[in-house]
């Protein structure tokens, strides 16, 4: 069987939490993966909106999840306030397949999931089955970004955003960033534009090289275009399995 990245050293930057299947399957095809966490996943800082939120779950039309980490917050929040089983009268969204799976994973029935995962495409395919006045809740990154909440709101959606969880840059040690020095990646992949700015900020484009960059969705590519590094191909899916294919099509031009 063809090992399509055979000799290629790929650095993977997500969180530790999110990594683990993408490098697996980076190394099922001959790479050599640099795990490189730029950001640890921590909870709010002030954990009472969620937990606000979850004692009255039953009063949204929708719930919103926009990463798997967000899934798993206001489940254990559910967990905590005794609420979980009001949660089935609640229609439910997820910004792409692998969140979607981890709600699924935890016996919920997934209404909404575009092919595209980004904010835009699920604005589009739930704005249908919202009016003005219905409230939605978006358990999110503190610093997530706000397309999707700027749509709703903008159709007049009561819209209640809550902190699931914040990133924070992760302390890199000196040997790591020495590592990236003498040995530069051939890939390099980018799956949040948080991410990408915190490479540049605490690690520095010249440990990159030459590398190809890839980019996990169009919503990164355009971070990354705006922050002067452009990719060199973008995964059609926000899955590892997308990542992989867009990490052999951008070394193999």
């Amino acid at each position: 069987m063809e090992r399509r990245l055979e000799g290629i050293r790929v650095l993977v930057t997500r969180p530790r939490e999110r990594a683990e299947e993408l490098c697996f399957l980076l190394e099922d095809e001959g790479a050599e993966v640099l795990s490189v966490p730029l950001l640890e996943l921590r909870p709010p800082e002030d954990p009472r909106p969620l937990a606000s939120a979850a004692e009255h779950i039953q009063r949204y039309r929708w719930v919103v999840f926009a990463s798997p980490s967000a899934v798993e917050a206001l489940m254990e929040a559910l967990r905590e306030a005794g609420t979980a089983d009001r949660l089935r009268r609640v229609k439910v969204a997820a910004v792409g397949p692998r969140t979607a799976r981890t709600a699924e994973g935890y016996g919920l029935d997934v209404a909404a999931e575009p092919e595209e995962g980004t904010g835009e495409a699920l604005f589009q395919a739930i704005k249908d089955g919202l009016q003005s006045g219905d409230e939605v809740l978006l358990p999110a990154a503190e610093e997530g970004r706000r397309e999707l909440e700027d749509g709703l709101r903008e159709m007049g959606v009561l819209v209640t955003r809550v902190t699931a969880y914040r990133s924070t840059p992760a302390a890199l040690p000196p040997e790591v960033l020495a590592l990236l020095a003498e040995s530069p990646p051939h890939v390099a992949l980018f799956a949040s534009p948080r991410t990408a700015e915190v490479f540049l900020e605490d690690v520095g484009r010249e440990k990159l090289g030459t590398a190809k960059v890839v980019a996990i969705g169009p919503t990164t590519a355009g971070a990354l275009e705006r922050l002067g590094l452009p990719a060199d191909a973008v995964a059609e899916r926000p899955t590892p399995e997308a990542l992989v294919d867009a990490a052999v099509r951008a070394v193999r031009g």
